[in-house]
């Protein structure tokens, strides 16, 4: 009887398996339900472009923390669901991760998964890569080159099989993306050196595509991403781009990183990428922009949140409007929740989520925006050479920010003791490639608080960045609120975080309470019905035991 029964259930399992799969949304119901998305950046994707015969990193926590990035929990998560996010993307650097072989190292594949996890369990969809194993690195495995292709066709393919595999049983809200941006030999962007580029993405696409489908299960329905070459969003690179399979679950994939220059460029610049989009590839299937941000990296690098925050906004609303009623899904990269932000979590660029929602839903009623101006924050500054310095505003991209929008800066430290120990920097005009006009104000005495007001006759007219800057060397500084002040006397919070020779981490009373893995042991003889509760007379319906489901009827 028990065998007739296993068997039984395994049969109407299979029916029900083969039921889902065939039920599975298509493409284009996927790119609309997955509404608002972002970017989990500089995180799983990080990678060491210097090693040659091996990692500086000894642990898996260490690959994910190497761009400056926190390990990532489960609380940012859902701080992005609460915000109204309905779809995260998950770039994943994989060859630092690989031996000889091709084999994926088994604790990093298991940190893979659980950050899917993070994702899937808080009901958002996930879009898993492969992503800097592309790109203009010399250490890139994946070339836009038909010759590089045929070289490393099988180990591409076995990567693909083992993700695929790891995955198999999941829903329709994971989705697998094929590759990142993938360059030519000659590393050249938006359009290949010669039409060798094109075909070779088209190959890498359909083998992509025949791995995962082989692996059976969900994923000969899932909905599977290909980018045009290097992500470009030009017509040509969008004609070039095939379909590599006659079904609906394929998506294309552009990224957009424009110059704004003004808000009536905005709404043109959007208005002709659209425009190219729906000619050159909605009629084909459907779209997302997969990378979109306020900082344009072509003809010039150039954060317009930070250089002109009203263009930033108004382009952002526009865009997302637009993209909303063209049908074509979003996904912000990486900013929004940054650095030690992401630790709290908090947003350290509330406003520009809130616009993003908004635009969307068209409401920010219901929906959560902590940050760091309303969240309880302690920054711990732990400096570890003499001089190194900890950023309060700005980065190493050095964006110029004109010195008339702004007053000033106040910084709150947690109590009086650290004057003559740290002073605050302000990087002015650029002089050459290595000297930089400065302002130095050491902080005050017998007070915990510092005002520093910008002097154009030390920084001339624009300024990129500001720090605090150990004067005794080693020790820790604890901040607990940065603020820019602004012309209009208006303010911004800030956060803080490491430039050189620094560590920072964070005390905080955070918005979002601690998530406890409180998941069943699947594996423990009882039964489970899906939504994870033990139960003790199963009568029908599918349930789960040792990690297997059974239909009873």
């Amino acid at each position: 009887m028990k065998k007739l029964f296993t068997l039984i259930a395994g049969l109407l399992l299979t029916v029900a398996t083969q039921a889902q799969t065939a039920n599975f949304e298509t493409a284009k119901d996927a790119v609309k339900n997955m509404g608002v998305g972002w970017n989990l950046g500089n995180t799983l994707d990080a990678a060491n472009w210097d090693g040659k015969d091996g990692w500086n990193w000894t642990s898996i926590e260490d690959h994910e923390k190497y761009w400056g990035q926190p390990i990532t929990k489960p609380e940012l998560l859902k701080m992005f669901k609460e915000a109204g996010f309905g779809a995260i993307r998950v770039p994943v650097t994989w060859f630092q991760e690989m031996d000889q072989n091709g084999t994926v190292n088994t604790a990093f594949m298991k940190r893979v998964h659980e950050v899917v996890d993070y994702v899937i369990d808080n009901g958002m969809y996930c879009i898993l890569n492969v992503h800097h194993d592309t790109g203009d690195h010399d250490l890139r495995w994946l070339t836009a080159d038909e010759s590089k292709y045929n070289s490393v066709k099988s180990k591409y393919e076995y990567l693909w099989r083992q993700i695929a595999n790891e995955f198999k049983n999941y829903d329709q809200h994971l989705l697998f993306e094929a590759y990142n941006e993938m360059l030519d030999s000659k590393n050249t962007w938006n359009e290949p050196s010669s039409e060798d580029g094109y075909n070779a993405i088209n190959k890498y696409a359909k083998s992509f595509v025949n791995a995962v489908r082989k692996t059976g299960g969900n994923n000969a329905n899932r909905n599977l991403v290909i980018n045009t070459y290097s992500a470009s969003n030009s017509a040509n690179a969008m004609r070039k781009l095939e379909k590599p399979e006659d079904s609906d679950h394929i998506i294309f994939q552009i990224h957009n990183y424009p110059d704004w220059q003004s808000e009536s460029n905005a709404r043109n610049v959007i208005d002709n990428l659209i425009s190219t989009i729906k000619t050159n590839l909605m009629k084909r299937a459907p779209v997302i922009v997969g990378e979109y941000a306020t900082l344009a990296t072509w003809p010039v690098q150039r954060d317009w949140y930070n250089v002109d925050r009203k263009i930033a906004l108004y382009a952002m609303d526009y865009f997302i409007k637009q993209t909303k009623t063209a049908g074509i899904g979003t996904f912000y990269w990486m900013g929004l929740s940054d650095g030690a932000s992401r630790s709290v979590p908090v947003f350290n660029q509330a406003d520009l989520a809130e616009t993003l929602i908004k635009a969307y839903y068209g409401t920010t009623d219901g929906y959560k925006f902590p940050s760091a101006g309303t969240t309880e924050i302690i920054y711990n500054v732990k400096y570890n050479e003499e001089w190194s310095e900890a950023f309060i505003f700005g980065d190493w991209n050095r964006t110029p920010v004109k010195l008339s929008d702004y007053k000033g800066v106040r910084i709150e430290m947690e109590d009086d003791s650290y004057a003559g120990k740290v002073q605050v920097k302000v990087y002015g005009d650029k002089k050459d490639a290595s000297n930089y006009k400065e302002q130095y104000t050491p902080l005050a005495s017998g007070s915990n608080i510092t005002e520093v007001t910008f002097d154009a006759s030390q920084l001339g007219t624009t300024f990129w960045g500001i720090t605090l800057q150990t004067l005794t060397g080693a020790q820790t500084a604890k901040v607990k609120k940065v603020t820019l002040i602004k012309a209009d006397g208006t303010e911004v919070a800030l956060s803080v975080t490491a430039a050189w020779g620094c560590t920072v981490t964070q005390e905080t009373v955070s918005s979002i309470p601690a998530i406890q893995n409180n998941k069943p042991d699947y594996n423990d003889g009882a039964i489970y019905n899906l939504q994870g509760q033990r139960i003790s007379k199963p009568t029908k319906g599918i349930v789960i035991q040792n990690g297997k489901k059974f239909v009873i009827k």
